[in-house]
């Protein structure tokens, strides 16, 4: 039996990747601070699913919870065999108007986390000559705004470095770049992405589709959509200058992800 673990499993695209996962048969391990959620998600895909649901509760931005979630990973007696770590957050406040303490515990979650958690999942995963790695980013990762977008592109190099570092292994890593998803990413940030047209928005269940049509054909980045391929490759080509402006603006509007 298949077993995945997801991080920020409670809503959004990590419900999603839990009920995908579990439609496919794996058992899964769901990781969020919040333990009753986590025993009412985990009940519903029991109910519907008929797979073996573990909850663990881990703050992610706390050493704590990442110590928890390593020991799991690292635990050999009951492997884990799909590792997607979706865990994060945002914030609308431009640099030097978020307190210094919100930004690095930004980047404990989108960076510290990531690194640790991926190396204990792929350490074990090498071993037994399989596995595979989801880490979610964003398609902020390539627009140049503040701590948000800088972490999510440390998540997609560290994702493709890592991934031709272990190819021939068995052990596949991708980084999962989504647009705007209709999550609660955005009500808990504060943020009022109300004022966003609907073709801007992605549906979490599609993302997930994508990710895993992406991983199967051996994808080492994977960008959702057609609308937000064009938006990678425009920022690719546009002055940064000018990419930056704009960017920025709608970013501390309606922010990432």
């Amino acid at each position: 039996m298949t077993t995945s673990l997801i991080t920020g499993a409670t809503a959004g695209i990590g419900a999603a990747f839990a009920r995908r996962l579990a439609d496919d048969g794996h058992d899964l391990v769901l990781v969020a601070r919040d333990g009753k959620r986590l025993e009412e998600s985990a009940r519903e895909l029991r109910k519907r699913h008929g797979v073996r649901v573990q909850v663990l509760v881990a703050d992610l931005s706390t050493e704590e919870g990442i110590t928890a979630v390593e020991a799991r990973l690292a635990d050999r007696a009951e492997p884990v065999d799909v590792l997607v770590n979706n865990a994060g957050f945002g914030n609308r406040a431009a640099f030097l108007d978020a307190p210094v303490a919100e930004e690095l515990t930004m980047l404990k979650v989108h960076c510290e986390a990531v690194l640790r958690l991926t190396y204990a999942a792929a350490k074990a995963m090498r071993e037994r000559g399989r596995g595979f790695v989801i880490n979610v980013a964003s398609v902020a990762a390539f627009l140049p705004r503040g701590t948000y977008s800088a972490s999510k592109a440390w998540v997609v190099r560290f994702t493709q470095g890592a991934a031709r570092e272990l190819a021939g292994s068995g052990v596949r890593l991708m980084a999962l770049c989504p647009g705007f998803v209709h999550t609660e990413f955005h009500q808990r940030a504060g943020m009022d992405a109300s004022g966003l047209p609907d073709w801007v928005w992605l549906d979490a269940d599609k993302v997930v589709a994508a990710a895993i049509r992406d991983l199967a054909v051996g994808k080492a980045v994977s960008v959702p959509d057609v609308r937000y391929k064009a938006v990678v490759g425009l920022a690719k080509v546009m002055p940064i200058g000018v990419f930056a402006r704009v960017s920025s603006k709608a970013g501390r509007r309606f922010g990432p992800r």
